[in-house]
């Protein structure tokens, strides 16, 4: 048995990295409002490590209102081809600015004008408005540099519970589930 989860997810990880075809990055995140009205999407990972889970998104689109309301999420890698799922549940923190500035930068040109162009997840009157908006604001960037939006940020998931999942024969799956404790990490396993 392995005494840290974050050493496990590193070698599943790197392992889903050589075998998924499509998106080995991607997580569906669950938030939940106030009423604890459930809501799941898919992210992209974006960065890992001991300190959590990184992704970027719009901080006034519904995940993010929710996980500022709630303070928690959970995640869940579903890595098809090796058989194996992750499950990570813990609460929020948003990455600083300059993390968030430097990922931001990478970002291919059009994702960066999208993010300025996007009110993502209110309602949209039609995706002519949309191209239209987009346009525009590429246009208002032409020649220069687009800065990170005001209202574009990344958020950490930093793990209270990981569980690894494999699949066996006959649904006899192999469940281990890491939670913290005051002194680290523990270890249990989990009936299928």
């Amino acid at each position: 048995m392995a005494d840290d989860p974050f050493a496990l997810f590193d070698t599943w990880y790197a392992e889903a990295k050589a075998a998924e075809v499509n998106d080995p990055d991607a997580m569906a995140l669950a938030t939940s409002d106030l009423l604890n009205e459930p809501s799941v999407r898919m992210v992209l990972l974006k960065g890992h490590g001991p300190d959590g889970f990184v992704f970027y998104t719009n901080e006034q689109s519904r995940k993010a209102r929710e996980m500022s309301e709630t303070g928690t999420a959970a995640l869940l890698f579903h890595w098809k081809s090796l058989r194996r799922q992750v499950r990570i549940e813990g609460f929020v923190e948003r990455v600083y600015s300059d993390e968030a500035d430097s990922y931001f930068s990478t970002r291919s040109r059009d994702s960066q004008l999208g993010a300025w162009a996007s009110d993502q997840s209110s309602p949209l009157e039609s995706r002519e408005h949309f191209e239209h908006r987009f346009d525009e604001i590429k246009a208002q960037f032409e020649g220069r540099d687009v800065p990170r939006p005001p209202h574009w940020g990344g958020f950490r998931v930093v793990p209270n519970t990981i569980e690894f999942w494999s699949d066996r024969p006959h649904r006899l799956h192999e469940r281990r589930q890491f939670f913290l404790t005051q002194g680290g990490w523990d270890e249990r396993l989990l009936y299928p």
